[in-house]
């Protein structure tokens, strides 16, 4: 390997972890813990603000431990700054070994976190709707790209200082995080049958009108009134128009 590659990688090595790693022989340690302290500082900030609620309810000394970890071990796949808390995310899911400190619900509320950013800046063109259709049973819907259907063992929205479980509920949080045609980005909470209600208009893409869709739903749930499930569904389909969930 070439003399000024090896000076590079011992360089940054000692930026990622100075306790791991040797100051090079002729830099002063004063100057390397300039760009040490100002390379940590922008990728703390940056996920500090991505994740406020991790930020907020973590003790300082294990949210920075935690960043440290990352800073130090994470191999990141791209340089671009608005992509680094989806590696954060990465590393969180794959390469983080647990800690007795964590809490239960540490990766979903960081996946929950991310999401609102990662909707906001997603690229795709969207051809969003003049108005909502009136007849939303003949319409055949499509789920907007911008509007992210998940499943969470615990109920993330609601975590806070004051409100932090050890264990998940027996019924899992579904939510959709969207983004409207002003660029605003909203959560919706929805029951088992709304988010299946979404996952099969995802599922259909397009194929499938509202009738077509809640009558699904009807002979799956084998309820006895279907046309109370009908009616409570045309009003769902109306909501999800409104909100631009729905194309």
């Amino acid at each position: 390997m070439p003399d000024f590659i090896q000076q590079q990688r011992a360089f940054t090595a000692y930026i990622r972890d100075p306790e791991e790693n040797p100051l090079l022989t002729d830099v002063p340690q004063q100057r390397m813990a300039v760009y040490r302290e100002l390379f940590y500082n922008n990728v703390q900030g940056l996920l500090s603000s991505t994740y406020p609620v991790l930020h907020k309810i973590l003790p300082s000394s294990q949210w920075h431990s935690l960043i440290q970890d990352y800073f130090s071990k994470h191999q990141a796949h791209t340089p671009l700054f608005p992509q680094m808390p989806k590696e954060f995310l990465r590393y969180l899911e794959d390469e983080r070994i647990p800690q007795a400190e964590d809490p239960a619900f540490l990766w979903e509320l960081a996946h929950y976190e991310w999401a609102e950013l990662g909707v906001s800046i997603d690229t795709r063109e969207v051809a969003w709707n003049a108005a909502p259709p009136e007849d939303v049973l003949t319409h055949s819907p499509r789920l907007s790209p911008l509007a992210w259907v998940f499943a969470y063992r615990f109920p993330v929205h609601k975590i806070s200082l004051d409100y932090q479980p050890t264990e998940a509920p027996e019924t899992p949080t579904y939510l959709v995080i969207y983004r409207t045609p002003d660029d605003e980005v909203n959560f919706m909470l929805l029951n088992p049958v709304s988010a299946h209600l979404l996952n099969l208009i995802d599922e259909g893409q397009g194929q499938l009108n509202g009738q077509n869709l809640l009558q699904k739903i009807c002979d799956e749930l084998q309820h006895p009134k279907p046309e109370v499930v009908i009616q409570s569904g045309i009003g769902l389909l109306h909501d999800f128009y409104q909100k631009s969930i729905l194309l």
